[in-house]
């Protein structure tokens, strides 16, 4: 089975990607999922959650949820090719290419005011509706070492046109991949 992760800043079109690979069979493990249920068992925020769980486990401990969750559904005899969605450090793809054999990054690219954009128009609960809020979660994002994640890819698709010519990528790339 394939595994392989995706990466991004905030609105750059990861959930665009996890969308069309789905519908062609994919089964999606959202790292932010995983932090947005525990925030809900917890009654924090996301980012409140994510601090916390670092604090308390180690840096990693999102990732290593994250693997725990697709040996679990490695060991439920999935087949379907299983993509992480929100990889954001080098740390975090070492782990996932010494636990999954094959494991690739493919990275999206949007500019900082595309992405902004889309995220106000997204309104989730870590979107933040002005620049000052976003360009602070970026700083954060990229701290963790997201810039090199994305510079390391083994596929990067550039997101900063028209919704169809972006989903024609996706599919091009998904065919690439065998989805």
């Amino acid at each position: 089975m394939q595994v392989m992760g995706i990466s991004g800043l905030p609105g750059s079109g990861k959930s665009v990607v996890s969308d069309r690979a789905v519908e062609k069979g994919a089964i999606i493990v959202s790292m932010g999922d995983i932090v947005r249920e525990e925030a809900k068992k917890r009654g924090e925020s996301s980012k409140e959650t994510a601090k916390n769980l670092r604090k308390e486990h180690g840096q990693y401990i999102v990732s290593e949820l994250t693997i725990k969750k697709i040996k679990k559904l490695q060991e439920e005899g999935n087949e379907n090719i299983i993509i992480v969605e929100g990889i954001r450090s080098p740390q975090e793809v070492d782990m996932f290419k010494d636990n999954f054999d094959n494991f690739i990054i493919l990275s999206i690219f949007a500019n900082p005011s595309i992405r902004f954009e889309r995220l106000k128009k997204r309104m989730r609960e870590d979107d933040s509706q002005d620049y000052a809020g976003f360009k602070k979660r970026d700083d954060t994002e990229l701290g963790f070492g997201i810039g090199t994640v994305i510079s390391l890819s083994d596929k990067l698709i550039i997101n900063e046109s028209d919704l169809e010519s972006f989903e024609e990528e996706i599919d091009k790339f998904l065919e690439e991949v065998n989805l």
